[in-house]
């Protein structure tokens, strides 16, 4: 190689390394640079108002409910009511075969009479005796036989009377009644069944106006349920609402009448029942119904976008927009959803600012891209894990 071609080789080496120490430089640069902010868009915090309610499934029940069961034997002979009927205390339903137990009355009857006749008799007798006693024309002792006599006739009556009185009421329960107001059920016998004393069931009977809901809440929300129940109600009070099946809204308002004396250990509820006026008879026993309960969250509330929630550990927590357009993450108490946006309770202060989405490209400290702070927020869904 000449003096010429190594002075060129020389040149293209420096070239080269010159070269070499830009992109170097260059590339510190780009590291060391901050990254370019993230384009949010954010929601400034403010409250509205906010009516809002917890749901507990229900089951209606009626206030009071009975079997009606024949008290004595006998073929069914007589049915008053149509099934589903509503009846009236007192009201007859049904009728057993009374003529073994019209015949038991009657013989008591007669039974009785005789007895009366008998008593009537040692009376007279022993009158006569006492007064020829009182003559010294009979011996003592007969009076005493008289007056025995006479002690004796009148327990037969007494033992007459309640013989009459026993088989009165066979003859009375051969006749069910209804023992209160309320619907009865289908019926399981017919005209011609035969229904065996204590066992056979003739129909069942429910109150339905007014009737109850049941619903089981958590052991910690008794407190709250006291305060409800102890609380007093006027007609137009709304903070029970009772959704029936196929959400339909029942308008009647409730009160709480009971709270079940003891907690289950199986599941650590107790029973609370709320009773509902039902003159038009739509609430049914048995049937599925949600119970919403007001909750504390009623009334003006700070509210934010759902989607603007992140969750970690159970936790949940929020980016707020900071100066510099810098985000921090804060750790928020949630509330009652409602429809897009959910209550906070703590952490959050009115006109804070909030990122309303994009959270999930987020860290603490991150400078966001601020749009419109009253920007809609977007559908809501579940929270999003936090990072």
């Amino acid at each position: 190689m000449n003096t010429h071609s190594l002075r060129l080789f020389s040149v293209f080496l420096g070239a080269l390394a010159i070269t070499s120490c830009g992109n170097k430089e260059e590339d510190e640069a780009k590291k060391n640079a901050p990254p370019p902010p993230i384009s949010v868009a954010v929601y400034k915090v403010d409250q509205e108002p906010v009516v809002s309610f917890d749901s507990y499934p229900g089951t209606v029940v009626p206030l009071n409910e009975v079997e009606l069961r024949a008290e004595v034997g006998g073929y069914v002979t007589r049915i008053f009511i149509k099934d589903g009927q509503h009846v009236t205390k007192g009201q007859r339903l049904y009728e057993l075969d009374q003529t073994r137990y019209l015949a038991d009355y009657r013989q008591a009857q007669a039974q009785l009479t005789v007895a009366r006749s008998n008593y009537a008799k040692a009376a007279k007798d022993a009158e006569r005796y006492n007064r020829l006693a009182e003559q010294d024309a009979i011996a003592r002792q007969r009076v005493d036989y008289a007056q025995t006599d006479v002690a004796n006739a009148a327990s037969q009556v007494t033992a007459a009377q309640a013989a009459v009185t026993n088989v009165a009421q066979d003859l009375k329960r051969s006749i069910v009644v209804a023992p209160f107001s309320g619907t009865i059920g289908i019926s399981p016998v017919r005209l011609g069944s035969l229904a065996t004393q204590g066992s056979t069931l003739l129909n069942t009977i429910s109150s339905d106006d007014p009737i109850a809901v049941d619903v089981a809440v958590s052991e910690q929300q008794l407190p709250r349920f006291r305060n409800l129940q102890q609380r007093p109600t006027t007609a137009a009070d709304s903070a029970y609402t009772l959704v029936l099946p196929g959400q339909q809204e029942y308008t009647a308002p409730g009160k709480i009448t009971t709270i079940d004396r003891a907690v289950d250990p199986q599941t650590g509820t107790v029973k609370v029942r709320v009773q509902f006026p039902n003159p038009k008879r739509l609430l049914l026993a048995g049937m599925n119904t949600t119970l919403r309960v007001r909750n504390e969250d009623t009334g003006r509330q700070l509210t934010i976008p759902y989607k603007a929630v992140t969750e970690q550990m159970g936790e949940f927590f929020v980016y707020v927009v900071g100066d510099s357009s810098k985000v921090d993450q804060r750790k928020v108490t949630l509330g009652t959803r409602v429809q897009d946006k959910v209550v906070v309770r703590e952490g959050l202060k009115v006109n804070e600012t909030v990122v309303s989405e994009g959270v999930q490209n987020l860290r603490p400290g991150a400078v966001v891209k601020v749009g419109d702070s009253n920007a809609p927020a977007a559908p809501a869904g579940p929270p999003t894990a936090a990072k």
